[in-house]
C-alpha cells in the first residue's frame, strides 16, 4: 500500500433504467468503504445531482464531465463502476467532456446465481463488454480488473485496485519527469547513450550541468559552513563511516549540497551522474554514498549519466512504493541458468541493504587510486521480492521500449565486495537473449516489491511504448 494515501480517484457509476437503482446505492456505500479503508479519495457525482449518483442519460454526462474536468489536477485514474448494465454511452461521454488523459479502469460486479430475479438481477456482465466497445470507439484507453466480474468488497479487487493505482502513479509520474544529468557520460561507454528527443516528445526532460561547474561551486563552499557539518552528520547517520577519512566526507557533503540546490532550482525529481572518472581524478572520492541517499529520499540517483537507467529507476518506484537502484546484470551464479548476481560498485538506496557501509570501489581503484574511491558503499541485500525492469530509446526505429519481470532476491552465498544480490529469475536465458538480440544496455532498474503488471500497463497501454513483460 506504499503510495496509496493522498491518490484521487474519479468515479463514473453506472446505471441503466430498467435495471434495479438499488444495486448503484449498495456499490456506492461499498466502494466509499474500501476507499476509505484504503485512504483514497472519490469524487463522484452525489445522490442530489443524479437519481443514485449515477450517470444515466446525456445530461447526466454533461455534469459528470464537468465534474470531473473541474478536478482534473488532483485525479489520478477513473474507475468506472458497473452495479448494473449501465449505459454505454452516457460513461464514454461523461469521459469524453471531462478531457482527462489518466488511466481507466473498468469494474462490473457479478451476478449471484440464486439472484436472477427483477430486484437483484445485474447484467454488468454484459454491460462491461459494452462499455469498453464504447470506450474503443472513442479512441480512449482503459485498464480490466483480472476477473471479468468482481465484488467491490472481495480481496480480489482491492488487489485489482491497489495495481491500479501503481499503473496511475507511473502515468502521471512520467509524463512530466524533469532528470538531472551531471557531467558526460564516460567514454568507454556507448551503452549509455540516449535521445534526449525522443523523451521529450514523451514528456520527460533533460536538464544539464557540466562537472566543472558542480567542482567549483563545491569549492566556493567553505568547510567551516554549518550546511557542511549538518550534511556530514546525516551521511554518518545514513551509514557505518568508520572507514571514511574526513576529508573524503567533506568533499561527500559538499557535492550533496550543490547538487541539491541544483535539483530545487530546476525542480529536478532524478539525476544520473558521470560517475568516473572524473570524479576520482578531479575531485577524489566516490559520490555513490550521495546518491544512495537520493535514491532512499525518492529522488533516485543513477550512475554513468544512465540516463535511461534513472528513468527505468523512476518508473519502479512509482509503482511499488519503495526507492529503486541501477544494477548490472553482472555474474552468472554457478551453474544454476535461472540465477545471477546483480552488482555495482555501488550506490544501491539504503532499502536494499541493511549491513550498508561506506568503503571504497576497487575495481576502480585498480586505475584510479582506491584512496580516490572512498564513498562507494558496501553491503548485501537479504531474500525478498524483486521486480526489475529497463527503458530504452531506441533510435533506429525512433520509439520508446522497454522490459519488466519479476523474480526473488535469495540468501545464496555470494563472497565479493560493492553492493550486490542473488536474484532468481524464471527462464533467465530466454531474458538475456532478449536483451542481447535488442541490443538492451547491461544496466537495469530494480525495486524490492512485485509491481511488474503495473509497469508493464502503464509503460504499454497508457504510453504506449513497446514492452516486453518477462515471464
Amino acid at each position: 500500500m506504499a503510495g496509496i494515501k493522498g491518490m484521487t480517484l474519479g468515479v463514473i457509476f453506472g446505471n441503466r433504467d430498467f435495471f434495479s437503482d438499488g444495486l448503484v446505492s449498495e456499490a456506492r456505500r461499498d466502494l466509499t468503504q474500501v476507499l476509505s479503508e484504503l485512504g483514497i479519495e472519490m469524487i463522484a457525482l452525489t445522490p442530489e445531482q443524479t437519481k443514485r449518483g449515477a450517470v444515466e442519460t446525456w445530461q447526466d454526462a454533461v455534469l459528470c464531465g464537468q465534474m470531473l474536468s473541474s478536478q482534473k489536477q488532483c485525479i489520478d485514474g477513473v474507475l468506472v463502476c458497473l452495479p448494473n448494465f449501465g449505459d454505454e454511452k452516457g460513461i464514454a461521454d461523461s469521459l469524453r467532456l471531462s478531457e482527462l488523459t489518466c488511466p481507466i479502469l473498468v469494474q462490473a460486479c457479478p451476478d449471484d446465481l440464486d439472484q436472477f430475479g427483477l430486484e437483484r438481477r445485474r447484467d454488468a456482465f454484459c454491460g462491461k463488454i459494452s462499455v469498453c466497445n464504447n470506450l474503443r470507439q472513442y479512441g480512449m484507453k482503459f485498464s480490466l480488473t483480472r476477473d471479468h466480474t468482481v465484488a467491490i468488497r472481495s480481496e480480489r479487487f482491492k488487489e485489482d485496485l491497489l495495481e491500479f493505482l501503481s499503473t496511475c502513479r507511473v502515468v502521471k509520474g512520467l509524463r512530466r519527469v524533469r532528470i538531472g544529468a551531471v557531467g558526460a557520460r564516460p567514454n568507454a561507454f556507448n551503452t549509455t547513450r540516449y535521445s534526449e528527443k525522443l523523451l521529450e516528445a514523451a514528456g520527460i526532460s533533460v536538464n544539464t550541468i557540466d562537472l566543472s561547474e558542480v567542482f567549483g561551486r563545491a569549492a566556493a563552499i567553505e568547510d567551516s559552513d554549518p550546511r557542511v557539518k549538518q550534511r556530514i552528520e546525516l551521511i554518518r547517520a545514513y551509514a557505518d563511516s568508520s572507514a571514511a577519512p574526513e576529508d573524503s566526507l567533506l568533499r561527500m557533503a559538499k557535492f550533496a549540497l550543490v547538487t541539491d540546490e541544483w535539483m530545487n532550482d530546476l525542480g529536478l525529481q532524478a539525476t544520473a551522474i558521470q560517475c568516473w572518472s572524473s570524479m576520482q581524478k578531479n575531485y577524489h572520492v566516490n559520490v555513490c554514498t550521495i546518491m544512495s541517499m537520493m535514491s532512499e529520499q525518492m529522488m533516485p540517483s543513477a550512475c554513468e549519466v544512465d540516463i535511461a537507467g534513472v528513468i527505468s529507476m523512476y518508473a519502479l518506484q512509482l509503482a511499488s512504493g519503495r526507492p529503486s537502484a541501477l544494477v548490472d546484470w553482472n555474474n552468472n551464479y554457478g551453474s544454476d541458468e535461472n540465477k545471477c548476481v546483480f552488482f555495482h560498485c555501488g550506490n544501491w538506496a539504503k532499502d536494499f541493504l541493511p549491513d550498508i557501509r561506506i568503503g571504497t570501489a576497487p575495481i576502480l581503484g585498480t586505475v584510479l587510486g582506491e584512496a580516490n574511491t572512498v564513498g562507494a558503499l558496501a553491503g548485501r541485500t537479504p531474500a525478498g521480492p524483486v521486480t526489475f525492469g529497463r527503458i530504452g530509446t531506441d533510435d533506429l526505429t525512433g520509439s520508446i521500449r522497454a522490459y519488466v519481470g519479476e523474480g526473488n532476491f535469495t540468501d545464496d552465498p555470494l563472497d565479493t565486495f560493492g553492493t550486490k544480490a542473488v536474484v532468481q529469475i524464471p527462464q533467465l536465458p530466454d531474458l538475456m537473449r532478449y536483451i542481447c538480440r535488442n541490443g538492451f544496455e547491461h544496466h537495469a532498474a530494480m525495486t524490492g516489491a512485485h509491481c511488474a503488471a503495473a509497469v508493464t500497463e502503464g509503460l504499454g497501454n497508457y504510453l504506449g511504448w513497446n514492452v516486453l513483460r518477462h515471464a
